[in-house]
C-alpha cells in the first residue's frame, strides 16, 4: 500500500517521552499505532505504517487512551462482605476466596459447576493460558466468550463450508478486485480504517464497484455505495438465494472448480432454482432489476470479494447466509486468488485468538473435540490424561441458561459486560444475582460488575504485552508502555497466579502453567499449534516486529507466513483434519465421525452450502407491526465501557435514539425528537425519535450501546429468546414491536445541533 498521511492525537499540554509500537485494540482491523507517554501516563497516539493500516486510524482507535487513566479504573481487588457491600481487600484474600470456592464446587458439583465467560479483547497468550487451565486443569467444558454474540457465525459458516476455520483472504484484496459486496456490514463506522482503504481502493487501479446489502441507509450506503440492496430485515437467504439463481442461470460460474472443488452442486442448484426474482422481490422487497444488476455484476467481474459481520451474524438463519456467500465463491471459483476472498468478519481485535487457543466453543487449533486422535494428540503436548479433554464445547446461552437454572456455581466474568449485551436482559439479571460471580474487569463501575461477589482489577491495552491476530490471519505484536494503574495485573498474571494456587499439575507433577510471561505462553502456543491449520510455529516476538505481523499458517514451508489459504483449492475437509462433521442448517444437529466419515467426508473439496427461506419465528403482526434492528455507532463499541470514557466519542453520540421512517412518523404523529416507547412481546425501550429515511418503513433501528440498569435504553430488552441453530449466536437483530408516541423532547435532540 502506498504510504498515507499519519493520524495522530495528543493530550493537550503533555510532551511525549516515549513512543512504543502497538496495534489498536479495539475492532478487527489491527491497525498499526505507537502509544505515546509521559512518565507512567499514555497521552498520545499516532498510527503506524504497518501492512494493514498505514498510519490510518479511526474515532474510536483515536480516542482508545482516554479509557487508560479513566477515575474510573479499577486499582485494587474487591469483595462483597457479610453485609452485602463491595469492600477493599488484598489480592490474597480475594484469590483465596475464589479457590476456595471453586475447589468448593469441584468436590460437591464437579467441573459442570463452574463456567468461564471471557472477552475479545484479551491477548492471544492470555486466551490461551485461560483455555488450558479451564480444559487441562480443571477438565471443565464451560468456557465461552462474548465473541458467541458477535462472529461466532463466522467460525460456524467456514467449517460447514470449507471444512475448518480460518479466513481466505487478505485486506490487499480490496486493492486487487473489481468487484465489493458487503453484506451487513457497515464497514464505514464499524471498519473505519478498511473503509477508507475500500474508498482508495475504488481510485485505484480496478476501481471496483460496491454493493452493499443492508436494511438500513447508512454511512457506508451514503459515501460509497454503486448499489443498495434494502432487503426486509430477516430474509438474507431468500436474497442470496435469489443472486446465486441468477449466476447459475446466466452461467456466471466456474463449471471446471465446481466439478473438480466441490460437491452438493445438484441439491444446491435445485434449492436456489426456487428462488426467481419475483419471489425474492416478494419475499425480501429489493426490485427485480436491483437483484439482477447486483447478480451480474458479481458474476461479470473478473475478481469478487464479499465481506459479512452482524446483520448476517445476529440475523435470521444466519450460519445459512454466511454459506451461501462462501457458496457463492465457490460457485465462481473465487477463492485463493488475488482479489478474491468469502471475509467472514470479525468484530473485536483479539476475536480470531478465541477461536484458535480454544478459549471459546473449540479446542486449541482447530482441533475437533469428537476425534478422539486429536485429543489425544492434544493432552500429549500438554502431558495431561487424555480423559480431561474431548467434552462437547457449552456456548454462551447454555452457559447462562445452566447458571440460571443453578447448575453452575461459579461464574468468572472476564474482560466483558452481559448485564447490557446479553439478550433476555431479566433473565441475565436472575443469573448473575444467583451465582457466585467473579468479575474481572478494568472498570469496577460496569453494570455486571454490580453483581459481583469478587473483583479483580485487570490491566487493559497498553499496559500489557501480547499478541493480536486480526481479520486476515495475521498475528502482531502488542507491547506493554506503561503500568497498570494502583494494584492492577495483567490478565496472564491472574489466570498464572489462579492455577499454581489450585496446584494444577500435568501427569509428571510438574505446573501445569510452567511459565510467568507472554513470550513464554507465545512460545508454547508455537509448539501446540505445529502442524495444525493456524500453525504459528514459525513466529518468534522478533520476526512479528520485524514484519509488522505474520498471517498464519507460518512455518517451516511457510516462513514468511501465508497471505491467502486455499491457493490451491484443497480444503480440510477429510475426516482426519476437519475441525467440525457437518451441521444441519435447520436444526443445528452435528453428525457423528462415524456418520462423517462414511457418508458426508468430501475429501478436500469445498461445500456447497444453502438452504430454503424462513420467515423469522418473532414476526411482525397486527399487534406488532415494525421489526426492531439494532447495531453499532462509529463513535462507540459495545456496551461504551471504554468509549464512553472519551470526551470526544461520548459527545460525538451521547444517547439512545429510535430511528422511524418519515412515513410512519406520520402515521403515529412523531416529530424529530419526540419520545417514543417501543414495546415487543418482552420488554420495551424508550428514547427520542430520529425521523427520516436513515430505516424503510415499518422498521425502526435502535443502538445497543445504552443499557443503563435503571433505564429502558437497550434494544436487547426486545429481542426474542433465541440463537441460530449451528452457531448458537443469539438473534439481536429481529423482534416484531409496536411504537408510541409518549412525550415531547425536553430540548433539542443532539444530532440536529451538530
Amino acid at each position: 500500500m502506498r504510504d498515507e498521511k499519519v493520524f495522530s492525537l495528543t493530550v493537550p499540554g503533555y510532551g511525549v517521552e516515549k513512543w512504543t509500537p502497538s496495534v489498536c485494540g479495539l475492532c478487527s482491523i489491527g491497525c498499526g499505532v505507537e502509544i505515546g507517554s509521559s512518565a507512567n501516563d499514555i497521552v498520545a497516539i499516532r498510527g503506524r505504517n504497518t501492512p494493514v493500516g498505514s498510519g490510518r486510524l479511526g474515532p474510536k482507535g483515536m480516542n482508545q487512551f482516554s479509557t487508560n487513566g479513566h477515575p474510573t479504573r479499577a486499582r485494587h481487588p474487591m469483595i462483597r462482605n457479610a453485609a452485602g457491600d463491595m469492600v477493599r481487600c488484598t489480592w490474597d484474600d480475594a484469590m483465596t476466596a475464589i479457590t476456595s470456592k471453586i475447589s468448593e464446587t469441584l468436590i460437591t458439583d464437579g467441573p459442570d459447576g463452574i463456567a468461564f465467560y471471557n472477552s475479545g479483547q484479551l491477548l492471544l497468550e492470555e486466551y490461551y493460558t485461560l483455555g488450558k487451565i479451564v480444559r487441562g486443569g480443571l477438565g471443565c467444558a464451560n468456557i465461552d466468550a462474548n465473541t458467541r454474540l458477535c462472529t461466532a457465525t463466522t467460525a460456524a459458516s467456514l467449517m460447514e463450508n470449507f471444512g475448518a476455520d480460518g479466513p481466505p483472504g487478505a485486506y490487499e484484496d480490496f486493492e486487487k478486485t473489481e468487484c465489493i459486496v458487503l453484506v451487513g456490514h457497515n464497514a464505514a463506522e464499524q471498519s473505519t480504517v478498511l473503509w477508507m482503504r475500500i474508498l482508495a481502493a475504488k481510485r485505484g487501479k480496478y476501481k471496483p464497484r460496491i454493493i452493499v446489502i443492508d436494511p438500513r441507509r447508512t454511512f457506508t450506503v451514503d459515501t460509497g455505495a454503486d448499489l443498495h440492496l434494502q432487503p426486509r430485515p430477516g430474509t438474507n437467504v431468500a436474497l442470496l438465494n435469489g443472486i446465486c439463481h441468477l449466476l447459475i442461470k446466466n452461467d456466471w460460474v466456474d463449471h471446471r472448480f465446481i466439478r473438480r472443488h466441490t460437491t452438493k452442486f445438484d441439491q444446491f442448484r435445485e434449492i436456489v432454482d426456487r428462488y426467481r426474482p419475483s419471489m425474492v422481490e416478494r419475499i425480501t422487497g429489493v426490485k427485480k432489476r436491483d437483484l439482477q444488476k447486483a447478480a451480474e455484476w458479481i458474476g461479470t467481474s473478473k475478481t469478487t470479494v464479499t465481506t459479512c459481520l452482524q446483520g448476517v451474524y445476529q440475523s435470521n438463519q444466519a450460519t445459512a447466509t454466511a454459506c451461501i456467500v462462501n457458496s457463492m465463491h465457490l460457485l465462481m471459483g473465487k477463492i485463493g486468488k488475488p482479489g478474491c476472498a468469502p471475509f467472514q468478519f470479525a468484530g473485536q481485535p483479539s476475536s480470531m485468538n478465541t477461536r484458535e487457543t480454544g478459549a471459546d466453543g473449540t479446542y486449541p487449533a482447530y482441533r475437533n473435540w469428537e476425534d478422539l486422535n486429536h485429543m489425544r494428540d492434544l493432552a500429549k503436548r500438554w502431558n495431561i490424561a487424555p480423559e480431561l479433554l474431548g467434552k462437547k464445547p457449552v456456548t454462551t446461552p447454555e452457559i447462562f441458561e445452566l447458571v440460571e437454572k443453578g447448575f453452575v456455581k461459579v461464574l468468572w466474568n472476564i474482560g466483558t459486560n452481559p448485564a447490557v449485551s446479553m439478550h433476555d436482559r431479566a433473565a441475565r439479571f436472575r443469573a448473575l444475582g444467583g451465582t457466585f460471580l467473579v468479575v474481572q474487569d478494568a472498570f469496577f463501575n460496569t453494570e455486571t460488575a454490580s453483581f459481583a461477589d469478587v473483583f479483580l482489577p485487570a490491566a487493559i491495552w497498553g499496559e500489557k504485552t501480547g499478541c493480536m491476530t486480526n481479520a486476515e490471519r495475521r498475528c502482531q505484536l502488542l507491547q506493554k508502555a506503561v503500568d497498570p494503574p494502583g494494584e492492577a495485573r495483567s490478565d496472564l498474571d491472574i489466570f498464572v497466579d489462579f492455577a499454581q494456587r489450585m496446584n494444577l499439575r500435568d501427569l509428571d507433577g510438574k505446573l501445569l502453567i510452567n511459565y510467568s510471561t507472554p513470550q513464554e505462553a507465545f512460545d508454547e502456543w508455537r509448539k501446540i499449534s505445529r502442524g495444525t491449520i493456524p500453525d504459528y510455529s514459525g513466529m518468534t516476538y522478533e520476526k512479528l516486529l520485524e514484519r509488522g505481523g505474520i498471517q498464519w499458517p507460518c512455518n517451516a514451508d511457510n516462513p514468511h507466513g501465508t497471505t491467502r489459504l486455499y491457493r490451491k483449492p484443497h480444503f480440510p475437509t477429510e475426516w482426519e483434519i476437519s475441525e467440525s462433521y457437518e451441521k444441519d442448517l435447520e436444526t443445528g444437529h452435528e453428525h457423528t465421525l462415524r456418520e462423517y466419515r462414511k457418508k458426508r467426508d468430501p475429501r478436500g473439496k469445498a461445500v456447497l452450502v444453502t438452504t430454503d427461506y424462513r420467515e423469522p419465528i418473532d414476526a411482525p403482526d397486527r399487534e406488532f407491526p415494525f421489526t426492531a434492528i439494532s447495531g453499532r455507532q462509529a463513535y462507540h463499541w459495545h456496551t461504551r465501557t471504554k468509549t464512553a470514557k472519551s470526551p470526544l466519542l461520548a459527545e460525538g453520540a451521547p444517547g439512545v435514539f429510535v430511528a422511524i421512517n418519515v412515513a410512519d412518523a406520520k402515521k403515529l404523529k412523531v416529530k424529530d425528537g419526540d419520545i417514543v416507547r417501543v414495546i415487543s412481546r418482552r420488554g420495551a425501550v424508550e428514547g427520542p425519535a430520529r425521523v427520516g429515511d436513515l430505516v424503510p418503513e415499518r422498521v425502526v433501528f435502535i443502538p445497543f450501546h445504552y443499557g443503563e440498569l435503571d433505564q429502558n435504553t437497550s434494544p436487547n430488552n426486545l429481542m426474542p429468546k433465541l440463537h441460530d441453530p449451528v452457531s448458537k449466536q443469539p438473534v439481536q437483530k429481529g423482534a416484531a414491536v409496536r411504537v408510541e408516541r409518549i412525550g415531547r423532547p425536553d430540548a433539542r435532540t443532539w444530532w440536529s445541533v451538530r
